[in-house]
C-alpha cells in the first residue's frame, strides 16, 4: 500500500483548482441506469471510488470510458440488474444502484454496503422509502432483492439522509403517480441530482428545500452533465491554507457552497477574499479557537469535521468539536494524538487545545476525511512523518499530493516497495 511522506514546516502558497465532487459524480452515474442511452458525465474526478462505481454499471451491462476529464456512458445494452458484493464492499455508495435499477427493471439484486471503516451507517431508510413507493424488500445472503411496480408516496424520512434521498428521487423520477420526500436532504450534490433528473425529463420541485414533490413520468432520455465543484475538497485547502499557508488562493469552486465554512474560518481569525468562483485566504498572526457542530447542510459539514479538528490544534485556546451528523467519527483523533495535538473525547464532543507541537511521526489512515486531516496536520508538524493506507484518501481526494505539491508542500508518494512514484 502507497502512503504519503511529508516534510512539514514549509509554508503553503499560490492557487489551486478544486476538482469534481465525488459525492455529485457518483449519484449522477447511477442515473444514467435509469434511461437507456448515451450519457457524458464532465469533470468526473480521477478516483478510486469513481473506477469502483465505473465497475459497477459495467456489471450491469453498461459500457464507461473516459475522455479527459469525462465520462462516457452507454446503458443501452444492460440487462443485469444486480450490484454484487465485491464492489459494493468497497464502497457504500454503490447502494445508489438499487433506486434506478428497480425503477428500470422492476427488480434488482444489490449486496448490503461497505465503505469506511467508522461506525454503522445503516441502509434502512434506503429501503423504507422504496418501500412505501411500492417495492417488496427481502435479505437473501446479504444481498437486499427487492422487486415491484412503483407508485407514487407521501414519506417523510426521520431523519435527513443524503443517500436515501437520492435513491428515492431515482426511484421516484419514474413511479407512477405524485412523490412526496419531506426531510429531505438539501446538500448541493442532492440539488445536483435532482436537476440532472430535470434534465433528463422528471417533473421535480423544491429541490434544495425540506420537501421534494416529484410527479412520475413514463419515459425520460438521456442527457449531459458537469459535475459541481467539489464543496469537502475544496473546504480542505481552505483549511490547509489557514493552517500552513502564507496566501492561498482556491479556485473553481461555488462559494454558495461553503457558507457555514466561510463564517467559521472568519471567527477563527482567517481573512477572505470571496469572488465568484474562488477564494483567496491570509492566515492571520494566531488563529482564534472556535467552537464547531456538525450538522446537515446547510450547517457545518461532517466530511470537514476531522480537517476542522487539525486545524483547531493551531488556535490558541480551546475549541469544542461535536458531530451531531455521525457520533462516532473520530478516527483521526488517536493519530493527531500521535503528531502531538491535545484533544480528549467525551462521547461525540471533542475539546481540542493548542496551539500544540506537532512533531512528525508514522500515523495511519482509516477513512477518507481522517486522512486528509492527517495530512494538513503533518504539513504543519515539524519534521517528517509517514501517513499510511494512502488509498483511503484516493478514494475522495484527486491527486492531493500534487495538488499541495504545487503550494509548496514537500509531500511525496511512496510505494509500498520503497519507491517513488
Amino acid at each position: 500500500m502507497d502512503k504519503f511522506v511529508i516534510e512539514g514546516g514549509h509554508p503553503l502558497s499560490g492557487s489551486v483548482t478544486v476538482s469534481g465532487a465525488k459525492n455529485a459524480a457518483l449519484p449522477l452515474m447511477a442515473a444514467t441506469l435509469l434511461q437507456p442511452g448515451r450519457y457524458r458525465l464532465n469533470r468526473v474526478p480521477r478516483l478510486r471510488d469513481t473506477a469502483t462505481f465505473a465497475q459497477v454499471l459495467e456489471v450491469t451491462g453498461a459500457t464507461v470510458s473516459r475522455d479527459g476529464d469525462s465520462l462516457i456512458i452507454d446503458t443501452e445494452n444492460c440487462a443485469n440488474p444486480e450490484a454484487p458484493y465485491e464492489l459494493v464492499r468497497q464502497m457504500r455508495a454503490s447502494f445508489y444502484v438499487l433506486g434506478p435499477l428497480l425503477a428500470r427493471f422492476g427488480r434488482c439484486r444489490v449486496s448490503l454496503p461497505g465503505g469506511c471503516n467508522w461506525g454503522p451507517r445503516p441502509v434502512d431508510l434506503h429501503l423504507k422509502v422504496l418501500q412505501a413507493l411500492g417495492a417488496d424488500i427481502e435479505l437473501d445472503g446479504g444481498y437486499i432483492v427487492a422487486s415491484g411496480q412503483l407508485h407514487g408516496a407521501d414519506f417523510t424520512f426521520p431523519i435527513t439522509s443524503v443517500g436515501a434521498t437520492g435513491n428515492a428521487l431515482m426511484a421516484a423520477a419514474t413511479a407512477d403517480g405524485v412523490t412526496v420526500l419531506r426531510n429531505a436532504a438539501r446538500e448541493p450534490e442532492i440539488v445536483a441530482l435532482g436537476e440532472f433528473l430535470q434534465q433528463l425529463g422528471a417533473h421535480i420541485e423544491g429541490l434544495g428545500s425540506p420537501t421534494i414533490t416529484l410527479t412520475g413520468v413514463q419515459q425520460l432520455s438521456a442527457a449531459d452533465a458537469t459535475i459541481i465543484p467539489d464543496r469537502i475538497e475544496a473546504g480542505t485547502f481552505l483549511i490547509a491554507g489557514a493552517l500552513a499557508g502564507e496566501k492561498v488562493t482556491v479556485s473553481g469552486l461555488d462559494p454558495e457552497h461553503l457558507t457555514a465554512h466561510l463564517q467559521l474560518l472568519e471567527q477563527a481569525g482567517v481573512a477572505l477574499e470571496v469572488g465568484t468562483d474562488a477564494i483567496t485566504l491570509s492566515r492571520p498572526g494566531q488563529l482564534r479557537p472556535t467552537d464547531m457542530t456538525t450538522a446537515p447542510y446547510p450547517g457545518y459539514p461532517t466530511d470537514l469535521q476531522a480537517q476542522w479538528m487539525a486545524l483547531m490544534t493551531q488556535a490558541s485556546g480551546s475549541s469544542l468539536i461535536r458531530d451531531e451528523v455521525y457520533q462516532d467519527r473520530f478516527a483521526h483523533l488517536p493519530e493527531l494524538l500521535r503528531l502531538g495535538a491535545r484533544i480528549t473525547l467525551h462521547e461525540n464532543a471533542a475539546t481540542v487545545v493548542g496551539p500544540a507541537a506537532l512533531i512528525g511521526a508514522p500515523v495511519m489512515s482509516t477513512d477518507i476525511r481522517a486522512a486528509a486531516a492527517i495530512v494538513l496536520a503533518a504539513l504543519a508538524a515539524e519534521g517528517t512523518s509517514e501517513v499510511l493506507r494512502v488509498y483511503h484518501i484516493d478514494r475522495g481526494h484527486e491527486a492531493i499530493e500534487k495538488k499541495l505539491a504545487g503550494l509548496g508542500a514537500v509531500i511525496e508518494r511512496v510505494d509500498d516497495r520503497g519507491g517513488r512514484e
